[in-house]
């Protein structure tokens, strides 16, 4: 089903598109997809390749589900690609696993990519980063990188502690067009960083790149 983007999505999206669902493999502590329960495990779902994806629209593909993460079998990610290769729509990918974007060998011209950098810092039991379930932040930022001049996306969501001028340099290999930056929005009481060193992130990040401010950092910058 194709779903109308709303809440605390990204205000420029259109709507939200999930082929691949059930528990993200990724299993970070902070998950929006937690508040919903227990989820069914990690499955295909075939009847959203009849979907009409319309045109003109901005889709996330994979926005309940890390569809890139280890575990996603290289077929459903196939499947997906080559479905959304049949609509003139412009896509987003978001992924704790960047490396695996190329994986099904489609690329749709209006495709951009983001990946999650959170913080530089390895907060493995909260990040999903423990035993190598997801790649930490340094190997996101290498993968982006490899991409060359694709349009790029960052998001630092939930935004926690760092140390500003190894994040700063993080989110610079990636070579962004933007940046997104956001808050725990689940009480989730996750190590986060003063409204000062948000605001000293922001002015370092706003010299190479634009900047997005989720509705939910508001309670960090009060």
């Amino acid at each position: 089903m194709l779903r109308e983007s709303k809440g605390n999505m990204y205000s420029w999206l259109t709507h939200q598109w999930n082929t691949i669902k059930g528990e993200c493999p990724h299993g970070c502590s902070y998950c929006y997809m937690k508040r919903w329960g227990k989820q069914k495990p990690i499955r295909f779902d075939e009847k959203e390749l009849q979907t009409d994806l319309g045109s003109g629209n901005f889709i996330f593909v994979g926005s309940s589900c890390d569809m890139f993460a280890y575990d996603i079998p290289q077929e459903w990610i196939n499947k997906t690609m080559s479905y959304i290769c049949r609509f003139k729509n412009t896509y987003l990918l978001q992924s704790k696993n960047p490396t695996r974007f190329t994986s099904s060998g489609w690329w749709p011209e209006s495709l951009k990519i983001c990946t999650t950098i959170e913080t530089n810092r390895s907060y493995n039991s909260i990040m999903g980063s423990i035993m190598g379930i997801a790649p930490y932040p340094i190997s996101r930022a290498e993968a982006m990188a490899r991409y060359g001049t694709k349009e790029k996306y960052v998001t630092i969501e939930p935004i926690m502690d760092f140390d500003l001028d190894e994040m700063v340099e993080l989110i610079r290999t990636c070579n962004p067009i933007q940046v997104n930056i956001g808050a725990d929005s689940g009480n989730n009481n996750l190590p986060e960083p003063s409204k000062e060193k948000i605001l000293s992130l922001i002015d370092e990040l706003q010299k190479f790149t634009l900047i997005d401010q989720k509705r939910n950092l508001a309670r960090l910058l009060k």
